[in-house]
Parts: C-alpha cells; structure tokens; sequence
C-alpha cells in the first residue's frame, strides 16, 4: 500500500516540479519579463529548489567517453559484456591510434568491480571507474532496478548474487587467464564467499582481492546501519519494509525493498548536512556561483538516483550479515547453481593476495569491520596481506573524490601490480640469429611453405624447393605464350 501511495503522490507532483522547473528559467532570463522583475534571481533560485526537490531521479549515466593517458586521449567505449536478470557485467573497453599508448594498454592488469547493490547504482562509482582505467582493463557489475524485472525471470538472492560473481570471475579468466577483484562496501561479504567457494572446489581464484569499506564483521564498532539491524527482528524487516511493485513497473507484483525507503534511511542519517546543502545551493544560484551549483546537482542526480532490491536478497543479507554473522561465525551454506549446498569457508583461500581498505570516519562500516577479512582469512600468509586507514576519510571518500585518488588509488595500483605476472613478449623462431616468419609467403603458383623450428636444414630445403617448382612453372607459362 505505502509503494501505491508513494506512486500516486509522485505522479501528482510531476507536473508541479515540471512548472516550477519552466519558471525557474523563466525568472532567470534576464530577457524575459519576469526576468526584469528586481527579486528574479531569488525566485528563480527558489523555484529551481523546488524542482530539485521534487522531480523523479533517473538511472545517471557513466558518461566516460575520453581518459587521458600520459597525454594521450583515450576513447572508452562502454558495453554490455554480460547480461543477466538482476545484473550486467559492463566494459569499459579502451581505445586508441598510438601504437605505443595501444600497446601499454595491452599489457595492464585486468579488473573486476564489484558495485554494491545496497539502494544505489553502480554509477556511484563512476570516480572509481575513471581513475583505474587508466592502468587498468576495467569491468563493473551494474545492478537492475528489481521493480523492472519481470516475475518471470524468478527470484533474486543473496545466493544467487555470489554465483553472479564466480561467473564473472570466470569469465574474465577466461579472456586475460586470470584477474583481480574490487568490492567497495556492501559486496565484500559475498565476494569473499564467492572466492572462498571457489578455492574450496579448487579452481583458480583472482591473483588480487581489493575490499573496501565493507561489514566483513559487523559485530565491530558497530553504526548506525548495524543497530537497525541487530534492533529489529528479521520478521519486523519482512512486514514493515518489504511491499510489491505497483502494476505500472515491469515488475509488477515483485516483492522489493523500495529504494525510495533507502534513500529516506540515508537523508535521516544526516538530515542537517543535506539541509545546510540545499540551503547553500540556493545561495550559490542567486550569487550565480556556477561551479559550485553544478557540484552540487551532480553530487545529488546521483545521490537521489535509487533503485529496488529483490526482497529475498535484502532479507538475506540482513540476516546472514548483520544478525547472524554467519561469514565470520563459519556457519554460512551458499546454494551453487546445480543446487547444492556449500559452505563458506575463507580459511581454504590460499593463492589470492588480500588488501583491504578503510575510512577513519565511515559512518556506515565501522573501523575493523572490513579488516576482519585478514583473521578468517588464516591461508593467505602474512606477506600476501595488506591493510590501509584512511585517515579524514568518511564511507564515500575512501573509492571517490581526492583522498580516493591521492592516497588510496596509488596504493591500490601498486599492489594490483605487485600481483600481476609479467606478459611474456611473443617470439618468433630464429634461423641463423634471424627472426622466420610463421609463414613464407611465395608465388601464386606455389603453396605457402610453413616454417616450423629451428633448425635451418628444415626451415630452408622446402623453400628452395618451392622456389624451384615456381621457376619451372613460370617457364612453361612462357612456353605456351
């Protein structure tokens, strides 16, 4: 019922943020009327407020088209590597007409992202993104909105997300022989499952594991996020927050947990800084200080931009992660995709390097929660393990914004490469101390004479000959003629 009403009221104010959107403009020509009226500028920034306040957030884009390189312009072209019901696997495939520049880029490591599904999309990250594409071959998981998966696609949980994340690992092996995994916040947990799982049924596991801010242990230096949790009863979750999709949606009758409730959850976390925000983008559209009025709408189309989650996933995780600490307690059983039952155990993780991540002052996963990975994680030795504190950093700064790419991406990079197998140079067969040709390309009238090793007798008798056969062909051509 409170999705339905929730509909109906955004849908009646549609058409209000749409006119006080027009007036906005409106009152802020200054050759227009209303725009000659001496309190333009105030009305125009009031009802640009107005507007932002109430209009519908849509999924943002990435929008990285170009990346500088050294001084050399990069194209990114972005696609869909991979898609499932709930999930894409997109690249962010690099380009570039500098023979140099292409081949640097050939070489770098390759990176898998893990983006939360915790109420945003994976656009929050798009910081993330553009700093490692630089060095890296970048791929992220991007989240569906559940309200616009159809009931036919099944359901979605917390299972079926760490089975998304073996077979993207998977796939990515598949191309580049191995890769390193990146999972900010949320994912930590079903990442390291997904790789524990894998080391236990011993396939190749990621030469890297990167975690970054996440509730690894949410026992420690507990947040706001963990009281909630551990407050309320699974079955309060499941009456209070849980509603289907209204019929308007592709997911029609989908049981979600409502971004829309998300999003009113993170507001009352700091309701004060986003008033004194609002407050100053208002002062900042009638000072006309352009720059930062566009920091600010960046900074909320993508803050206000939120999407469902399938309600088995969202119970799941609350109840595996935040009540019954079922990863570091060693009781979690994770269902494969032949249906059977597994358990996690990270203890069995011996050939991936750990490195994990946190904000001094993350208010969402508390100090220790995501270093806990390193104490269940007792294969990996002591050498092959890292940790990093980012001092003056909150939840967002530790993968966005300066303290991301001053302090954090270089130390990231650097291990990252301290973890990626040097890329052997192919070489070509040598015949007296010069290189031969996989192929000898001869006359038309002669089949190519392929050369295998090495030894000069094997590699020179079949070209004389062929060269012979096509000097004797040739003369009867000029017989005939």
């Amino acid at each position: 019922m409170l999705y339905r009403l929730y509909e109906t009221q955004r849908s009646l104010m549609e058409p209000f943020t749409d006119l006080a959107l027009s007036a906005a403009k409106a009152y802020g020509n200054p050759q227009s009327f209303l725009g000659k009226n001496p309190f333009a500028q105030r009305i125009s920034a009031g009802y640009d407020l107005m507007h932002r306040l109430g209009k519908d957030y849509e999924k943002p884009e990435f929008g990285l088209r170009t990346i500088d390189v050294d001084g050399v312009g990069i194209a990114i072209h972005e696609r869909i590597e991979i898609d499932k019901p709930f999930c894409e696997l997109r690249r962010f495939k690099r380009f570039s007409d500098d023979p140099s520049t292409l081949g640097k880029l050939k070489g770098q490591p390759a990176v898998l992202i893990v983006a939360p599904l915790s109420g945003h999309y994976a656009t929050l990250l798009r910081d993330t993104v553009k700093t490692m594409l630089k060095d890296h071959k970048v791929y992220i998981t991007d989240w569906k909105n559940a309200r616009l998966v159809p009931l036919s696609e099944g359901e979605f949980h917390l299972d079926d997300y760490v089975n998304y994340v073996q077979e993207f690992i998977r796939h990515l092996q598949g191309i580049y022989g191995n890769c390193h995994v990146i999972s900010v916040c949320q994912p930590t947990v079903p990442v390291l499952a997904a790789v524990s799982l894998m080391a236990s049924r011993g396939e190749l596991t990621p030469l890297s594991m990167t975690m970054m801010g996440g509730p690894i242990d949410a026992r420690k230096s507990p947040t706001a996020v963990n009281n909630l949790a551990v407050t309320k009863s699974y079955d309060w979750f499941e009456r209070n927050v849980i509603y289907s999709v209204p019929s308007n949606f592709a997911g029609a009758g989908r049981r979600v947990y409502p971004g829309f409730l998300q999003h009113s959850g993170f507001v009352a976390m700091n309701p004060s800084n986003h008033a004194k925000s609002h407050y100053d983008y208002f002062k900042d559209l009638i000072k006309g200080d352009d720059a930062s009025t566009e920091a600010h709408r960046k900074f909320y189309d993508e803050y206000n931009a939120v999407l469902d989650m399938d309600a088995d996933y969202y119970l799941e995780t609350i109840k595996v992660v935040f009540q019954e600490y079922s990863l570091v307690n060693g009781t979690w059983d994770v269902k494969s995709v032949d249906g059977k039952m597994e358990r996690v155990r990270p203890q069995d993780i011996t050939t991936t390097a750990l490195f994990s991540v946190e904000g001094e002052l993350d208010d969402i996963s508390g100090s220790g929660q995501t270093e806990a990975v390193h104490s269940i994680c007792s294969g990996v030795v002591d050498s092959e393990q890292k940790h990093l504190i980012v001092e003056g950093a909150g939840h967002y700064g530790i993968f966005a914004g300066r303290r991301w790419r001053d302090v954090v991406y270089p130390q990231v990079k650097a291990f990252i490469l301290s973890h990626q197998p040097e890329a052997k140079p192919a070489q070509a067969p040598i015949v007296d101390s010069k290189p031969v040709a996989a192929t000898v390309e001869l006359a038309p009238f002669a089949e190519p004479a392929k050369a295998s090793i090495i030894n000069s007798k094997p590699v020179i008798a079949p070209v004389k000959r062929a060269l012979a056969a096509t000097k004797t062909a040739a003369k009867k051509v000029i017989r005939k003629k």
